[in-house]
């Protein structure tokens, strides 16, 4: 038997439990804002349970983005982040770019018909077609297409392959090249590079421009070249003495460039990469038959009142 102080207590104790089981059922019932939620089903109650049972995770803090858009018309000025577009591009180069392709729209320039995407053997295997266009490339420095395309047709002849070209003497095949510009030096880089195809590629060409400058005699307009006559690739622009000249005369570089390398540079930095493959065929072929390098057809030119250089000839 409990004592009356024992017995006001134990009741007590058990108002204090109600209350506080009460209490839980209410939170329960209860979402943000003190809005009541339906009764939940004997299996969304055991689920419910093991949710509140578990601990609660952080929601990871929203990151904000910013994202760049073209604005269209009636949006100017309201806060659009607009695309950039590039820091400097020649005035009136598309129109001069449209003038010329169709200039040479009838595409009847020796580099149309004798390029080195002309001068490999069709009937070849696809790694000997590559080191004959990476040939063909290397003896085109300097000499004009229809010299270098008769160098090749001697060489084919022969059979031109790695192998018979490390087999050939090199007085013979100076005779064979000749007369390539610098057919004397010539003929030790392609002895040269020949070794190194054979010991290194297994007979074929590298797939990259900084394996194919390291190979003698071969720079960087013909490794951009090689890459997209031999593999299918657009590494870059090829640059040329052609191109390097016409760029500089329609003021397509920011300031007067002194080198084909350089021009390259200058040209890769504001012309869209999608015209870059037709660039070089296009301009070597104006240059050849319009733009020439002395005595310019410039009343002949679609370009002569668009071009800068022509207004002082």
């Amino acid at each position: 038997r409990c004592s009356p102080q024992e017995s006001a207590m134990n009741a007590a104790g058990v108002r204090m439990v109600v209350t506080r089981a009460r209490s839980r059922e209410t939170g329960a019932s209860l979402r943000r804002g003190g809005e009541k939620t339906a009764p939940l089903r004997s299996g969304e109650a055991a689920a419910e349970g093991r949710r509140s049972s578990s601990p609660v995770k952080r929601q990871p803090k929203a990151r904000r983005l910013s994202v760049a858009y073209e604005a269209s018309e009636g949006e100017e000025g309201k806060g659009a982040e607009r695309l950039q577009a590039p820091s400097w591009e020649p005035q009136d180069w598309r129109q001069q770019l449209d003038n010329i392709r169709t200039m040479r729209s009838r595409k009847d320039a020796p580099v149309d018909q004798l390029g080195a995407e002309h001068c490999f053997d069709p009937s070849a295997s696809p790694k000997v077609r590559r080191y004959q266009v990476l040939l063909s490339l290397m003896l085109s420095s300097q000499t004009k297409d229809q010299v270098t395309a008769g160098a090749m047709q001697r060489l084919r002849a022969r059979g031109l392959t790695v192998d018979s070209i490390l087999q050939t003497d090199d007085s013979t095949l100076g005779a064979l090249i000749y007369p390539v510009g610098f057919w004397r030096s010539k003929v030790k880089y392609i002895k040269q590079t020949s070794a190194i195809l054979q010991q290194r590629y297994g007979g074929d060409i590298p797939t990259s421009v900084a394996e194919l400058v390291a190979l003698p005699g071969v720079g960087p307009k013909m490794a951009h070249l090689a890459m997209a006559v031999a593999w299918g690739a657009v590494s870059g622009i090829a640059v040329d003495t052609h191109v390097h000249r016409i760029a500089n005369r329609l003021r397509w570089t920011k300031k007067a460039t002194r080198s084909p390398e350089e021009t390259r540079r200058a040209l890769e930095e504001w012309l869209p990469r999608e015209l870059w493959s037709e660039i070089n065929g296009l301009l070597v072929g104006f240059g050849q038959q319009t733009c020439l390098p002395v005595r310019p057809h410039c009343q002949a030119c679609l370009n002569r009142a668009l071009c800068p250089a022509a207004q002082g000839l």
